[in-house]
């Protein structure tokens, strides 16, 4: 385990948040919530049929003792949960919907996250990004003056960490958007002890070219800086002259930057999720996540390649993030 990791383990082992792990018939899952509560970092709640999950924790030849199993079909809260999400949906559920749709596991999920009886929910082991995603942003919803969720990842290697964003939810963003992702991304980074230097990414560094598609940066770029005097954030700028100090010196000799951005907002999805699976693949870092951000309380999304030390470590930083928005700054 990373350094990183270590350091948010401990962290999380103080308070042991509740963690919503929805795909507790998924092998990789139940086998990560199985150690989350061995390890006693984080309290694990299951959804699915109790008779289901004991029969795959048989065959795995697993223990479930402790670990709390909740089943949409028999839960004693069911009636209470139902009016609950139709008065946040706001007149866009009828109770016959409501009841229909928390035997989704997901909403239910999210919905015990809502209503408090859990910290947090992981994933996307077994369900797509929407799945994970459109639950969330209907009961969960942004924080104030957030106007979308992103996603972004915790490059991790050896004592090495980075944070990548957008890098899982907004196709194409504007301007304002970028310098939204920006300030969140940068507002992650502190919740895991990394001090942002916020690099916003193009091929272009400083003007050195000029297209709609650099213009968009440059103008987050100052968006960003107006929005939050307190951070560094600079761009618009190719990877090496943000990340390599004798190429920062040459392109950009006057950037607070030099060199040394640990947190890179790249300019669309596409060149998001194309930057972390090449440090990924090729560059041998770990890529946790994606991390969601702008929530009000924490809905993180597994790839559905994840391993058990994917969830297990995403449960962590889900933890990490519930106990920071519960402690005031």
């Amino acid at each position: 385990m990373s350094d990183l990791f270590k350091v948010i383990k401990e962290q999380v082992e103080k308070h042991q948040p509740t963690i919503v792990l929805p795909e507790a018939t998924d092998e990789r899952v139940l086998e990560a919530a199985v150690l989350l509560e061995k390890d006693k970092v984080v309290k694990p709640i299951l959804i699915g049929s109790q008779k289901e999950v004991n029969e795959l924790a048989n065959q795995l030849n697993l223990s479930i003792e402790g670990i709390q199993v909740l089943d949409p079909n028999h839960y004693e809260r069911f009636d209470e949960m139902v009016a609950a999400f139709v008065e946040r949906r706001k007149g866009k559920e009828t109770e016959e919907s409501a009841s229909e749709k928390l035997k989704d596991v997901n909403y239910f999920g999210t919905m015990l996250v809502y209503m408090e009886i859990a910290d947090g929910l992981v994933s996307g082991a077994a369900h797509s990004t929407g799945d994970t995603v459109r639950p969330a942003l209907q009961i969960i919803k942004t924080q104030p003056g957030i106007k979308r969720t992103s996603g972004v990842f915790i490059m991790v290697k050896e004592d090495q960490k980075f944070v990548f964003g957008d890098c899982a939810i907004n196709i194409a963003p504007n301007s304002e958007e970028l310098s939204e992702i920006a300030i969140a991304t940068a507002e992650t980074a502190k919740v895991f002890d990394i001090d942002p230097k916020v690099a916003m990414l193009s091929f272009s560094t400083k003007g050195s070219a000029s297209s709609i598609e650099t213009q968009k940066v440059s103008e987050a770029t100052k968006l960003a800086q107006t929005a939050r005097p307190d951070l560094v954030i600079d761009g618009e700028f190719q990877f090496d002259a943000a990340f390599v100090p004798a190429v920062a010196q040459k392109k950009a000799p006057d950037s607070p930057l030099q060199g040394q951005a640990n947190v890179f907002i790249f300019p669309s999805l596409e060149s998001g999720n194309l930057g972390y699976k090449i440090a990924q693949r090729l560059g041998g870092y770990d890529a946790i996540g994606p991390i969601l951000q702008g929530l009000n309380k924490p809905v993180n999304d597994l790839s559905r390649g994840c391993n058990v030390s994917d969830v297990y470590k995403l449960s962590l930083i889900t933890a990490m993030q519930a106990i920071t928005q519960k402690v005031p700054n």
